[in-house]
């Protein structure tokens, strides 16, 4: 287990500074860049917009620019926006609470529904219920995230009112049911996709539990359906699903931008998209690294706790 640890841990700052090194370039080749917000303001001259390049270090080479903003992140500073001159880690400290309440919150309601459909949808198999399942699930998996957004504003919201149209919290409230109340449509939205790969994978890993061996002999020896199905089928066909929770995190990731941009939402989607707007590059290569960490540590502890889950399994 140590040295699948080192050897991970090894790869995962590899693929780090490769992602970092890239983001970097990218941002650097894009039309545009940080100097454009300057040019905007009447009466800025050429003479000042190189002055302003030199103050903010945009006039040397990109490899110098890159090392420079590289060995400042590994010693915890990240730099400080263009925009205002904050430090980057607290701006993104200040949104990332709120990004990961939305996606713990969006990950449980897909966690829960996902193995509960998908538990039935194997028992049931070519039952009314399965096909039903089976259809909701390509119907969801085919909904842009944006598009279902707004039809659920529109219903719960505009029409119906039972729903907030926006934002974390009511302002001159802010009490936990207040809190509550708006984090229902975001999470809903967020989570739906999720909940049908969730049922898919659920069901088809229920599906090859259920036929081995180790089942028909519970079942021969007298053991109650219910013992059967919830001590040894889902035990067994819930080892996979580690795997998948590892994998699903990108895609909640990059579903909460779009979802935190429809509803307003205060997190780090929003902060993304407001950055790039205003060109503000150390906060959005502060949000890439982060996020790169993030699905990183996620993968690494999706196989660490497959290993435990399953005594079979050995890391070397």
């Amino acid at each position: 287990m140590l040295r699948f640890l080192i050897q991970r841990s090894l790869q995962n700052v590899l693929l780090l500074w490769l992602v970092s090194m890239i983001g970097f370039a990218v941002l650097y080749l894009a039309p545009g860049g940080p100097l454009t917000q300057f040019a905007l303001v009447p009466g800025m001259s050429q003479e000042q917009l190189l002055k302003i390049a030199e103050q903010m270090g945009l006039n040397r080479p990109i490899h110098e620019q890159y090392f420079e903003w590289f060995t400042r992140l590994l010693s915890g500073d990240w730099g400080r926006s263009f925009r205002d001159g904050q430090p980057v880690l607290g701006i993104i400290g200040s949104h990332l609470w709120a990004t990961l309440e939305l996606m713990g919150t969006s990950a449980s309601i897909a966690i829960f529904v996902g193995i509960w459909v998908g538990v039935l949808g194997a028992i049931k198999r070519y039952s009314l219920f399965d096909y039903l399942a089976t259809v909701g699930a390509m119907v969801a998996l085919s909904i842009p995230t944006f598009w279902f957004g707004l039809v659920t504003i529109y219903i719960f919201s505009v029409k119906l009112g039972i729903l907030p149209a926006g934002n974390r919290y009511t302002i001159g409230d802010g009490s936990f049911l207040d809190h509550v109340h708006h984090l229902i449509a975001p999470s809903l939205v967020l989570g739906l996709v999720t909940v049908a790969l969730w049922s898919r994978y659920m069901r088809s890993s229920m599906l090859d539990v259920i036929n081995q061996d180790y089942i028909r002999t519970a079942r021969a020896k007298g053991a109650p359906e219910r013992q059967v199905l919830v001590r040894h089928a889902m035990r067994n066909a819930l080892l996979p699903m580690i795997t998948v929770a590892g994998l699903q995190l990108p895609t909640l990731l990059s579903g909460a931008l779009v979802t935190e941009t429809i509803f307003t939402w205060p997190g780090m989607g929003r902060l993304f998209l407001d950055s790039l707007s205003y060109r503000d590059y150390p906060v959005v290569m502060g949000i890439l690294v982060l996020s790169a960490v993030l699905v990183l540590i996620g993968n690494l502890l999706a196989d660490i706790l497959y290993a435990v889950a399953d005594p079979r399994i050995r890391l070397n």
